[in-house]
């Protein structure tokens, strides 16, 4: 075995398979819950931009505030609180998430709905880092990859299930109910896993200078670089799918969410399919990946007058697209020598820069070239991860290709 494998990820700690088990399924749906707390605000900006007297775009800031602040305050914090005892830190994290939750329904006015925006968006960084290096470290090495899928499996059940199951409730019970909703699972979830997560043993500090250490790695740096280009191919496209559908394929406006949520549906296979492959090499399996999604890609827009076909097509894009979640997780945690929690938030807060960035080419390319043309160009950029991938491997250290 390489001498170059991370410590916290070298051997199960001892406690019995089906704790370990219960404890990553535990993580998995404390993920659905802090995925359905960052994106249900999307679903309830009408609602509560009427309740608070303010208009939709200003109400879209708090889309914004959260994202931004994950990917600016993501990296610090992880690497500041990387030592923390685990399970301490998990409870921690969601008593803030179901708080912060609190504070939204009762808030007043926007400014106190931003702040309680603001609270989450820092600590969900945090746990993204921290629950991919805990879940590979409770599954052992050889199992490591399914774990973090399985944590994973939680924003593809958020996609599902989550965001329109929130949209949902808060047409019946208000967008504060939801936000009442959520504040109590999440202190459920802070319950049952101070319950049944083991302790484990607290990660040895790290300076924050020798952490951020792993900044000056070629090796790195590149498959950072590689997962910005991965996610902003992702959502180039996947943020005008609705569009897409309504308007390409002529899917009647009322079917349109049904056809998302096959989508989602499909993903959560792929999600099982990328923690399956994935320890077979990081970067081959996210080369092979990223043409299969270009080809789902441009093969929506191709095949877009045939129902039939466009199914096949939404298919093929949902698997490839959810599977590179973990791939890319997997991928850049074990390309760091060290601080794998600090490696696994810039993972996450380089994702939302790819989110931010696909979402303005897409726009751009709607603007200047047309709806039609959105696919493709994803699917171009999906060619330019795969080759990429191919030039971040020259870039592998000797030890690590030993």
């Amino acid at each position: 075995m390489s001498s170059v494998v991370h410590p916290h990820l070298a051997a199960p700690p001892a406690v019995p398979s089906a704790g370990r088990g219960l404890a990553v399924l535990l993580l998995a749906v404390s993920a659905f819950v802090i995925v359905t707390t960052e994106f249900i605000i999307v679903g309830l900006l009408p609602s509560l931009s009427r309740d608070l007297g303010i208009s939709i775009s200003t109400a879209g800031q708090l889309v914004t505030l959260f994202a931004f602040t994950v990917m600016l305050a993501g990296p610090f914090l992880t690497a500041l609180l990387s030592h923390f005892e685990r399970k301490r830190l998990f409870v921690t994290i969601l008593v803030i998430f179901a708080g912060a939750n609190a504070l939204a329904a009762a808030a007043p006015d926007i400014w106190i709905l931003g702040l309680a925006r603001f609270l989450p968006a820092l600590a969900l960084p945090v746990f993204w880092g921290t629950a991919s290096e805990t879940a590979g470290e409770l599954a052992g090495p050889e199992k490591a990859g399914r774990a973090v899928a399985n944590v994973y499996l939680g924003i593809s059940g958020a996609m599902v299930l989550g965001i329109p199951i929130g949209t949902l409730a808060s047409t019946a019970f208000g967008w504060r109910g939801t936000f009442w909703g959520l504040a109590g699972l999440s202190l459920v979830m802070a319950v049952l896993l101070f319950v049944v997560m083991p302790t484990l043993a607290r990660p040895a500090r790290v300076k924050l200078a020798e952490q951020a250490r792993i900044l000056k790695d070629p090796y790195f740096l590149g498959n950072v670089v590689l997962s910005v280009i991965v996610f902003t191919a992702m959502f180039t496209a996947y943020t005008y799918l609705a569009d897409t559908l309504e308007q390409i394929a002529k899917i009647p406006v009322g079917q349109v969410g049904w056809w998302l949520m096959g989508f989602g549906v499909v993903g959560l296979g792929g999600n099982w399919l990328g923690g399956q492959f994935v320890g077979r090499g990081p970067l081959m399996v996210t080369a092979v990946t990223a043409l299969v999604l270009a080809i789902g890609m441009a093969a929506t827009t191709l095949v877009a007058g045939s129902h039939l076909w466009l199914a096949v097509a939404i298919a093929v894009w949902g698997i490839a697209n959810t599977a590179l979640y973990p791939i890319c997780q997997v991928r850049v945690m074990q390309s760091a020598s060290h601080a794998q929690a600090l490696a696994g938030t810039l993972n996450v807060s380089m994702a939302n820069a790819g989110i931010g960035l696909g979402a303005i080419i897409g726009g751009s390319v709607i603007q200047h070239l047309g709806l039609g043309t959105v696919g493709y160009v994803a699917a171009a950029i999906a060619v330019l991860a795969a080759i990429v991938a191919a030039l971040v491997g020259r870039l592998r250290p000797a030890r690590a290709a030993a």
